[in-house]
Protein backbone atom coordinates (compact mmCIF):
# COMPACT_ATOMS: atom_id res chain seq x y z
CA UNK A 1 0.00 0.00 0.00
CA UNK A 2 2.79 2.32 0.82
CA UNK A 3 4.70 1.88 -3.25
CA UNK A 4 1.24 2.45 -4.31
CA UNK A 5 0.87 5.85 -2.03
CA UNK A 6 4.12 7.20 -3.18
CA UNK A 7 3.37 6.55 -6.87
CA UNK A 8 0.40 8.40 -6.47
CA UNK A 9 2.20 11.16 -4.97
CA UNK A 10 4.85 11.62 -7.83
CA UNK A 11 2.03 11.59 -10.68
CA UNK A 12 0.22 14.30 -8.52
CA UNK A 13 3.91 16.22 -8.90
CA UNK A 14 3.98 15.47 -12.51
CA UNK A 15 0.97 16.68 -13.07
CA UNK A 16 0.75 19.51 -10.96
CA UNK A 17 4.08 21.06 -12.68
CA UNK A 18 2.78 20.11 -16.36
CA UNK A 19 -0.44 21.87 -15.43
CA UNK A 20 1.19 24.99 -14.29
CA UNK A 21 3.77 24.67 -16.95
CA UNK A 22 6.57 24.18 -14.25
CA UNK A 23 5.62 27.16 -11.88
CA UNK A 24 5.61 25.32 -9.04
CA UNK A 25 7.75 24.62 -6.01
CA UNK A 26 10.05 21.27 -6.53
CA UNK A 27 7.22 18.37 -5.72
CA UNK A 28 4.79 20.45 -4.54
CA UNK A 29 0.83 18.84 -4.60
CA UNK A 30 -1.82 20.37 -5.74
CA UNK A 31 -3.33 19.67 -2.13
CA UNK A 32 -0.52 21.72 -1.11
CA UNK A 33 -0.66 23.99 -3.26
CA UNK A 34 -4.48 24.93 -3.31
CA UNK A 35 -4.15 25.38 0.95
CA UNK A 36 -1.20 27.56 0.35
CA UNK A 37 -3.39 29.68 -2.48
CA UNK A 38 -6.39 29.83 -0.09
CA UNK A 39 -3.87 30.78 3.19
CA UNK A 40 -2.84 33.93 0.69
CA UNK A 41 -6.69 34.58 -0.44
CA UNK A 42 -6.38 33.77 -3.79
CA UNK A 43 -9.60 32.60 -5.33
CA UNK A 44 -8.16 29.29 -7.23
CA UNK A 45 -7.58 27.90 -3.63
CA UNK A 46 -10.65 29.11 -2.28
CA UNK A 47 -12.44 26.89 -5.21
CA UNK A 48 -10.21 24.17 -5.37
CA UNK A 49 -9.35 23.01 -1.77
CA UNK A 50 -12.70 22.55 -0.75
CA UNK A 51 -13.40 20.75 -3.65
CA UNK A 52 -10.23 18.75 -3.20
CA UNK A 53 -10.74 17.84 0.71
CA UNK A 54 -14.00 16.72 -0.68
CA UNK A 55 -12.61 14.42 -2.29
CA UNK A 56 -10.31 13.16 0.37
CA UNK A 57 -13.15 13.56 3.21
CA UNK A 58 -13.47 9.97 3.90
CA UNK A 59 -9.83 8.81 3.48
CA UNK A 60 -8.31 11.95 5.24
CA UNK A 61 -9.59 14.85 6.71
CA UNK A 62 -8.16 18.29 6.08
CA UNK A 63 -6.21 16.71 3.43
CA UNK A 64 -5.00 19.68 1.89
CA UNK A 65 -3.78 21.37 5.48
CA UNK A 66 -1.87 17.96 6.22
CA UNK A 67 -0.39 18.10 2.82
CA UNK A 68 1.11 21.53 2.66
CA UNK A 69 2.19 21.17 6.41
CA UNK A 70 4.19 17.93 5.31
CA UNK A 71 5.78 19.60 2.53
CA UNK A 72 6.25 22.86 4.14
CA UNK A 73 8.53 20.57 6.71
CA UNK A 74 10.22 18.96 3.91
CA UNK A 75 11.04 22.44 2.03
CA UNK A 76 12.74 23.81 5.58
CA UNK A 77 14.97 20.38 5.62
CA UNK A 78 16.04 21.24 2.31
CA UNK A 79 16.77 25.09 2.80
CA UNK A 80 19.12 24.05 6.48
Amino acid sequence: MNRIRIILIALDHMFFALLTLGNCKRGETMSAAAWGLELHGKRMGKLFRPLIDGLFYFVERDHCELSWMAERHIYELMND
